[in-house]
């Protein structure tokens, strides 16, 4: 009996328990679905976390002052005053690899205008911040450096503001509003970056001239930490580096002095918040696979329970001769069958489940093409593996007492 034959007869078999036949494959349909549904949910998370880092920079590069032991107490790094202004000059009077570089001191209170009041943070900065954090002012214009030498009350704000304050349709250009007491005029306002993954509003902010911040509303010398950005992302490494002995020559660390402060990079919290979701979708998709692994432990059973009800069938095949494994192959090619269609159909539900259902939920969903593939093969070798003692079982009957069997 050739191979075209033998699947001819397993179709036939396979068709003529059609109730049966499908609920074996509905267990390889969840299981399939689930995987490729848990992979793009994985997939799409990982690719909108690197999307909204991205709009970050990706080169920037972030210097923030580092823990210190103090009375064999370990500070919080936010209450440390390592980063100074001449760290800042240094930086900006010999880089090479870094292109723009702006101090950071932030505030946070209320902002006030009439009898509207909304809560945020004001962050002071240099007019490079913008290149570096990919800020555009959509309205007006931003401070200068004249601004900065002046400590001048001067503020851009982002749209929330202007809709906490203003309402719809106003133009804030020009209006002084107050934080903490302090007038600041508004002379531009920032194009619109609506809610991260975190769930945090980007446009609830303020930017204002470092000095402005730093004299008039946190009464601080020190900056909470500076940002960079590396000529290319590629040459991040270099960048820090560089920095790293810039900071230790200003700070006087000799040797094996550990630094006080922390450079990162926004390639390393890429790739960090990759890895992160990397395990997380691993942990989904093993938990999703142990329904593929039922699945076939049921078809399993199905199988056992087809050569059982088939007995005399394979005994009259072996009788006119038919050999043991070419019965096998035919139980082989059955369970293949209900395995690879349950595959198929769940790669469908799974596909569209993930392109249709999930993105209406509104969670971040993309198919990564080898999920399909390996779905595809895991579908054979579920069929073979859990067929083929099944197979076995049909090989190995006894032509005569299979043909007696009733």
């Amino acid at each position: 009996m050739n191979i075209l034959n033998l699947f001819k007869v397993s179709l036939r078999a396979v068709a003529n328990n059609k109730m049966r036949s499908f609920l074996s494959m509905l267990g390889i349909i969840i299981g399939v679905a689930a995987v490729i549904i848990m992979m793009a949910i994985g997939q799409g998370s990982k690719e909108s976390i690197r999307q909204e880092l991205s709009t970050m920079g990706t080169n920037l590069l972030t210097i923030r002052p580092g823990a210190d032991m103090r009375g064999g107490v370990r500070q919080d790094p936010s209450a440390m005053q390592t980063l100074k202004m001449a760290d800042y000059e240094r930086i900006v009077r010999e880089k090479k690899y870094v292109t723009n570089v702006s101090p950071e001191v932030t505030s946070s209170g209320q902002v006030i205008y009439g009898n509207n009041n909304t809560t945020t943070t004001i962050y002071g900065e240099s007019p490079e911040y913008l290149d570096i954090k990919l800020w555009t002012v959509e309205k007006g214009e931003c401070f200068t450096d004249e601004d900065i030498k002046k400590a001048a009350k001067k503020v851009v704000v982002g749209t929330t503001i202007v809709k906490e304050l203003f309402g719809e349709g106003v133009d804030p250009i020009g209006k002084t509003i107050r934080f903490k007491s302090i007038p600041m005029t508004i002379i531009g306002v920032l194009k619109s970056k609506g809610y991260n993954n975190w769930g945090m509003d980007q446009d609830n902010v303020m930017i204002a001239p470092y000095t402005t911040v730093m004299k008039r509303i946190a009464a601080q010398t020190w900056f909470s930490s500076i940002v960079c950005s590396a000529v290319t992302e590629e040459m991040s490494d270099a960048a820090i580096e560089e920095l790293t002995q810039m900071l230790r020559d200003n700070h006087k660390l000799k040797g094996d002095a550990v630094d006080d402060f922390t450079i990162r990079s926004q390639a390393e919290m890429m790739q960090t918040m990759s890895s992160t979701m990397d395990t997380v979708t691993l942990i989904l998709v093993v938990a999703a696979a142990f329904s593929l692994l039922v699945a076939g432990i049921g078809i399993m059973n199905i199988m056992l329970v087809s050569v059982t009800e088939r007995t005399k069938e394979i005994g009259l095949r072996m009788a006119v001769g038919a050999t043991g494994p070419v019965i096998s192959l035919q139980f082989l090619i059955e369970s293949v069958l209900i395995s690879l269609t349950g595959g198929l159909l769940g790669i469908l539900v799974g596909w569209s489940a993930s392109n249709f259902i999930v993105p209406s939920m509104g969670m971040p969903s993309s198919v990564p093409a080898w999920s399909i593939y390996v779905s595809f093969f895991v579908c054979v070798a579920i069929g073979v593996i859990f067929g083929y003692i099944p197979a076995q079982k049909a090989a190995n009957m006894d032509p005569i007492e299979a043909i007696r069997h009733e």
